[in-house]
């Protein structure tokens, strides 16, 4: 109650909308510090064990090595997109009305990181279907925890740190979180899933990120002061909102340009999970390989986050974007046509940083467009656009791998990206330019 008093105290009674914008602009400034250090952390940390359950390395590996089958990796990977087509909506419509949502942060990401603690338990307890049925329910509750969490969180992020410090912000969190984890994912396949650290080197990986994750969380629990906003929605029945996506996407023609660009760009994620079964079958892997190409991954990650950072606060995220979707066309074509040990490691390279600077931008950009009441919903419709198409890309992906080869695959997501890229260069103006 101590920390709301200040904003209390500061917004007038009369209803004067302009008064309660000031007020609303001075607590944002007067806390700017504790919520910024809040939100590094939360974001270094979380980041940090999130990426070792994300990237494109440790559970596709792990899906692979329990089931044998290319199609059980592709339907993980669908699951945990499966379970973010709805949640982010659910989450938008439990928060859009309310002055405050970090109790809603709280709850959404303990379950997620709850989720990330039953497959570390599962690979302990059990062994065979039993296992891999387990791992495949625990990354469907991470999906939707993780697609409500993603609401509710770029909604925090809105409210407290101004537009023109959102860039540096997710630069140096990502950066520091990413050096974390490109060391972690290291040593991770070499001390833990190379020697089968504990009985089960995946699940130890597992706890770490469990812990990791929870860490940063508390953080922002601990520092972050949440101001009340001037103006909010009324709160609606969810299939009320459901109702309102065609005219929340006609509102603005660039926005529903930038929706396809997203669903493009997820939709070239089908390539994902295989980029380490085709290198493990063209190369080889073992731990120690798998250690090195998520450093390379996750360290590429690291470096670029800084580059996109700076660069989408000088000139907006549009030319953040652009890049990526460039640099991701790249680094998969030289990661087909070359199979030496360079080759893979700055295919890898490339991919990390090309993806890190694609979730920058496509998450940033999104809080650009439109007014601050439909901010909620509009973090949901493109979190939902996203996940409806992820949803499917890894399943097929998975069916075409067993039937026609992963350079089919391959070839299917470069066609997925050029597309992307051809829209968001015809089609969609920086938001932040424009205003």
């Amino acid at each position: 109650m101590d920390e709301q008093a200040p904003l209390r105290e500061a917004v007038p009674d009369d209803g004067d909308l302009a008064a309660r914008e000031a007020a609303y602009e001075t607590f944002v400034w007067d806390n700017l510090k504790r919520n910024y250090v809040g939100h590094y952390l939360h974001g270094m940390l979380g980041m940090t064990g999130f990426r070792l359950v994300n990237a494109p390395t440790f559970l596709p590996a792990y899906l692979h090595a329990v089931s044998g089958s290319n199609a059980i990796v592709g339907l993980g990977l669908a699951l945990q997109q499966a379970g973010g087509v709805i949640s982010p909506i659910f989450g938008a419509t439990r928060i859009e009305h309310r002055t405050k949502v970090m109790p809603a942060a709280v709850l959404m990401g303990s379950l997620g990181r709850l989720a990330i603690l039953g497959m570390a338990v599962a690979g302990w307890l059990l062994s065979g279907a039993p296992l891999v049925w387990a791992l495949l329910f625990f990354i469907f509750m991470f999906g939707v925890f993780m697609g409500a969490q993603r609401v509710v969180f770029s909604l925090l992020m809105s409210k407290v740190i101004p537009i023109s410090r959102r860039g540096r912000l997710q630069a140096w969190r990502n950066a520091t979180g990413g050096a974390i984890a490109a060391v972690l994912a290291y040593f991770a396949g070499k001390c833990f899933i190379g020697p089968n650290l504990f009985g089960n080197g995946y699940s130890t990986t597992f706890i770490l990120a469990f812990v990791l994750t929870s860490a940063g969380l508390w953080a922002l629990q601990v520092l972050m002061k949440e101001p009340e906003p001037p103006t909010l929605r009324p709160q609606a029945r969810f299939r009320d909102r459901l109702r309102e996506f065609p005219d929340l996407i006609r509102q603005d023609r660039a926005y529903g340009f930038f929706l396809l660009v997203q669903m493009l760009a997820t939709s070239a994620r089908i390539a994902t999970p295989f980029y380490i079964l085709y290198v493990g079958k063209v190369v080889g892997t073992d731990g120690a390989t798998l250690g090195l190409l998520s450093f390379a991954f996750l360290g590429a990650d690291t470096a670029s986050n800084l580059v996109w950072g700076y660069l989408g606060d000088k000139t907006g995220f549009r030319l953040v974007l652009v890049v990526s979707l460039l640099g991701w066309i790249a680094a998969t074509l030289l990661l087909m046509n070359v199979h030496e040990v360079w080759a893979t490691f700055t295919a890898f390279a490339g991919l990390g940083a090309a993806l890190s600077g694609y979730m920058m931008a496509a998450q940033t950009m999104i809080l650009e467009f439109g007014a601050r009441e439909d901010l909620p919903m509009r973090i949901a419709v493109s979190a939902t656009a996203e996940s409806l198409t992820a949803t499917a890309g890894p399943l097929i992906g998975g069916l075409v791998a067993e039937m026609a080869g992963y350079t089919v695959v391959f070839g299917a997501s470069l066609g997925f990206l050029a597309a992307a890229l051809l829209i968001l260069l015809l089609a969609v103006q920086d938001p932040r330019t424009r205003a």
